[in-house]
């Protein structure tokens, strides 16, 4: 018998089923990328697409669905729209901060030529690569995966993900998450010291948190961040619990520049080799990343605590 087989006999094979069965669900249940308004120029969106696109801006934007629905507004005259008009028949947008919300998304798309993301799927649609980067930063090194959004994607990533985690006291608990992410402004001193303490001591902490205000738009994707997030802040603890039992704090610094040397390698040796892996491929470590790291990872920490009952034994 080889390697492998001795490997796979370790899980039943009724194990594998519902793991393909849910990665087919996903791959059919998902628009089309090419479908997706992130794709499409706003020019050519159609009257049922700008519905579409004002409804993800909130729940409160299907008071107003019906009305763009009547004047069959599509992609052109959107673009031609103004904040006067929206707050004239046949619109009658009277909320202002439902007139602003608008607005300022309207002001993203016309800079940006189509919808910016606003969701996990449409994130993934338009980055597959960088998507697929952060789910293993989260596993391997969340702190060096946010000081990778804090350097090179900080308008569109981080600034959103440190206003989530550390919001401002006078933020609106009423409004719906994407709400408060249209007009992000510079983070305050006080959102610094927070987000710095918990990037510290409690990274995964910071990803739990991030998922936990996703829950209304991704129900059961953002439980599985969630509980990977706990897992992986276990097994975190258990390795500190042995460089300490060990006496090897000392060893810590060579530690860190070991696994900083690691993470940095194989992150450039795979952006030089991304451009030809298969679209297939980047799905299939997307989907097993995101669901099954979880399954995984109970099994590790099972195990660190059979370890642990056997040398307090």
């Amino acid at each position: 018998m080889s390697r492998m087989q001795r490997k796979m006999g370790r899980f039943p094979k009724s194990q594998y089923s519902p793991q393909v069965v849910l990665l087919v669900y996903h791959w059919s249940s998902r628009e089309s990328e090419h479908d997706l308004l992130v794709h499409k120029a706003v020019a050519k969106w159609t009257a049922e697409e700008v519905v579409l696109w004002l409804e993800q801006l909130g729940p409160w934007a299907s008071l107003y669905r019906e009305r763009f629905l009547s004047e069959r507004v599509n992609g052109r005259l959107l673009l031609t729209l103004t904040e006067e008009e929206f707050s004239k028949t046949p619109y009658t947008i009277e909320n202002s901060s439902h007139r602003r919300a608008i607005l300022m998304e309207l002001e993203r798309v016309k800079a940006l030529g189509m919808k910016p993301p606003q969701n996990l799927w449409e994130y993934k649609a338009v980055n597959p690569g960088r998507s697929l980067f952060l789910l293993y930063a989260l596993k391997s090194s969340p702190r060096l995966g946010l000081l990778y959004l804090y350097l090179f994607d900080y308008t569109d990533t981080f600034l959103p993900f440190i206003h989530t985690i550390c919001p401002l006291q006078e933020d609106s608990s009423g409004e719906d998450i994407v709400t408060k992410l249209l007009d992000l402004k510079e983070p305050t001193w006080k959102q610094w010291r927070e987000f710095l303490v918990k990037y510290s001591f409690l990274p995964y902490q910071l990803i739990a948190e991030f998922a936990w205000d996703w829950l209304e738009v991704h129900y059961w994707t953002s439980r599985f961040l969630i509980i990977n997030a706990m897992l992986l802040s276990v097994l975190e603890l258990f390795s500190f619990w042995r460089i300490w039992s060990r006496s090897e704090l000392k060893t810590v610094p060579q530690r860190m520049w070991s696994h900083f040397w690691k993470v940095s390698t194989q992150g450039l040796f795979v952006a030089m080799f991304w451009p030809l892996i298969p679209q297939f491929v980047c799905n299939c470590l997307f989907y097993w990343a995101l669901y099954f790291n979880p399954i995984i990872n109970i099994d590790l920490v099972v195990k660190e605590l059979r370890r642990l009952e056997t040398q307090v034994l």
